[in-house]
């Protein structure tokens, strides 16, 4: 089964997103990778290391990030990896990690997961709301 990378800089959040995704798909194994040591505020490109290593099984993992560093660690660490069952999914946070979760319970492969979950998002775009 596809594992989950949650990569926030706050652990509070990851660990929020992580309970949410858990009531809709228990079995799958997600990770978090959130704030720094001494529960301060910021990414670490070893606590993405560690969860990606927990997470990653032969099926593959997806990792989501927060914003800006986020997701620019998380890009560093695929380049190291070099793994092709490791993918770093565009798509908001906690929307993207449920459905994600939602998908890999079903037993849907890592790269229909990447390709499902960013078309929705894609789709979805035009129809957020903005704020003035």
């Amino acid at each position: 089964m596809v594992g989950i990378v949650i990569v926030s800089h706050s652990q509070t959040l990851a660990e929020g997103v992580r309970e949410l995704a858990e009531m809709m798909a228990r079995e799958v194994k997600i990770a978090c990778a959130g704030g720094l040591e001494e529960g301060l505020s910021g990414v670490s490109y070893e606590r993405i290391i560690n969860a990606v290593e927990e997470v990653c099984g032969r099926d593959g993992a997806v990792i989501f990030g927060d914003m800006g560093s986020a997701m620019l660690t998380s890009e560093l660490v695929l380049e190291e990896m070099k793994d092709d069952k490791l993918h770093l999914v565009n798509a908001p946070l906690v929307e993207g990690v449920v459905r994600a979760a939602a998908l890999a319970s079903g037993g849907a492969d890592v790269e229909t997961i990447v390709q499902r979950v960013e078309a929705e998002w894609k789709r979805q775009e035009g129809d957020c709301y903005s704020i003035s």
